[in-house]
């Protein structure tokens, strides 16, 4: 019987094996045969290998260099379609075009993977399918509203919890629940994507105490009229906790607050 190599468990990488949850990232992930796919934490190229059906451009992203050697010996006659990168995906430099990614992602770099992704590649990034830890998939999608980048996030995709994947759908089985996530840019969102690191800066001010008062952030940058104008325009509740604003009520203040607000005054949180 043949052996397959365990995967890195600092990394929290886990293969997945379950065809039926290949199928529904890939149909839900609408790849078009030119378009670029990128798999990361490509593994042994479960994944892989289906992707390939359907896209003509695909990158393997892959940190260890066993799976590495793997992948190349696996998809020596697919060098055509397929690029197998050895490399940490933190420190990967994606092509400048327009991609989609479905990944079965490493769980223990899940925040920088999506930062990578939702943020530093905003312009880019087009969408796709991930299959992630359930406790950050929920906090993802429900939006944590405590949390600038989930509020960014929000602003720019439509983030959907498609279904909980079993562990019985990994080798080897995780200790914790996972989901699929899909991730659909917004034809036209609420912000410039010029301003992104405006908004982020904008978003870290807003919430850097988010249980104090929505009046009481609000004030720090808008008049008393400019304030009331809002809460009626957005239908946002001055007295409630700034956490309960939601990102078309905060991308709204954004906006006012180019509007209306020196430059020289504008946050600059740099998160």
């Amino acid at each position: 019987m043949k052996r397959h190599k365990v995967p890195v468990r600092f990394t929290g990488q886990h293969f997945t094996i379950d065809p039926l949850l290949i199928r529904d990232a890939i149909r839900l992930a609408d790849i078009k045969k030119e378009e670029l796919v990128l798999d990361i934490g490509a593994g042994l190229g479960f994944l892989t290998v289906h992707l390939l059906k359907h896209s003509e451009n695909v990158i393997a992203v892959e940190n260890d260099p066993y799976l590495v050697a793997k992948l190349r010996s696996k998809f020596r006659d697919q060098s055509q379609h397929l690029t197998i990168v050895g490399a940490d995906f933190r420190t990967y430099t994606i092509p400048p075009k327009s991609f989609k990614v479905v990944a079965n992602i490493p769980y223990g770099i899940t925040t920088d993977i999506l930062k990578k992704l939702l943020f530093t590649h905003l312009e880019t990034f087009a969408g796709g399918c991930l299959v992630m830890q359930l406790e950050p998939a929920q906090k993802l999608t429900r939006g944590n509203r405590f949390n600038p980048y989930t509020a960014f996030y929000h602003t720019f995709f439509e983030l959907e919890l498609i279904y909980e994947v079993p562990p019985i759908s990994f080798l080897p089985p995780p200790t914790v629940k996972s989901a699929l996530v899909r991730l659909k840019k917004k034809a036209c969102a609420d912000v410039s994507i010029d301003a992104k690191q405006k908004y982020l800066d904008f978003l870290g001010f807003m919430l850097q105490s988010p249980t104090a008062p929505a009046r009481t952030v609000l004030k720090k940058l808008f008049q008393k009229r400019q304030i009331r104008a809002l809460s009626q325009q957005y239908r946002l509740n001055p007295d409630g906790p700034i956490y309960d604003l939601s990102p078309s009520q905060l991308s709204g203040c954004f906006r006012e607050m180019l509007r209306v607000v020196p430059p020289p005054f504008h946050p600059k949180e740099k998160l």
